[in-house]
C-alpha cells in the first residue's frame, strides 16, 4: 500500500497542527490574523511540494521561512513607500488664491503643461530645488531638468500673454 496522504489526512494534520503553528508564527508578526495567513500560506506550500505529512519539523521550518519572507516583503514595501513620501514632500503643488483672475489663469496654464514639465516647474519655483536635486529625484540629467523648466516657462509665457493683453 502506498504512503500517500489523503485529503482527510491533510485536513486532520492542519486541524491538529494549526494552533501551534499560529502561536509559532505569532512570534514573527504583530497580529493573529497575519500569523494565521502565514500558517495557511506555509501549509499550502508544504502541501504543494508533497512533503511527508508526518514531517512536522519541516512544516515549522516552512512557517518560519514564510514569516521571514513576509517581513522582508513588508520592509521593502515600507522603504519604497518612504521613498515616495520623501519625494513627494520635496514637491509641493502650488497653491493659488482663487480670488485673482490672473492667478486662476496661471493655475490653468500650469495644469495644461505636460506632466514632466509641470513637475520640474513646481519643484524649481514653488519648492526652490536646484536642477541637480530635481535631476536626482526624477532620475534624469541636470540638462534635461533645465530644458523641461525652460520649455515650461516658454509654454506659460505663450499661454499667458493673450490673457494679460486683455487687461
Amino acid at each position: 500500500m502506498e504512503n500517500v496522504a489523503t485529503h482527510e489526512d491533510w485536513k486532520n494534520c492542519f486541524a491538529e497542527a494549526a494552533p501551534g503553528l499560529v502561536l509559532f508564527a505569532r512570534q514573527f508578526v504583530r497580529s493573529v490574523a497575519d500569523a494565521e495567513d502565514i500558517v495557511q500560506e506555509a501549509f499550502v506550500k508544504f502541501w504543494r511540494k508533497q512533503h511527508p505529512i508526518e514531517n512536522r519539523a519541516l512544516l515549522f521550518a516552512t512557517v518560519r521561512t514564510t514569516a521571514l519572507d513576509l517581513l522582508r516583503r513588508d520592509a521593502r514595501r515600507a522603504r519604497r513607500e518612504a521613498d515616495v513620501v520623501a519625494g513627494s514632500e520635496q514637491s509641493v503643488a502650488p497653491q493659488f488664491d482663487g480670488a485673482s483672475e490672473s492667478q486662476q489663469a496661471l493655475a490653468g496654464a500650469v495644469d495644461r503643461l505636460p506632466a514632466e514639465q509641470r513637475e520640474v516647474l513646481v519643484m524649481k519655483i514653488w519648492n526652490e530645488l536646484t536642477f541637480a536635486e530635481i535631476a536626482s529625484i526624477l532620475g534624469i540629467s541636470q540638462n534635461t531638468a533645465a530644458s523641461r523648466y525652460r520649455y515650461a516657462l516658454a509654454a506659460l509665457k505663450k499661454n499667458l500673454i493673450p490673457h494679460e493683453r486683455v487687461f
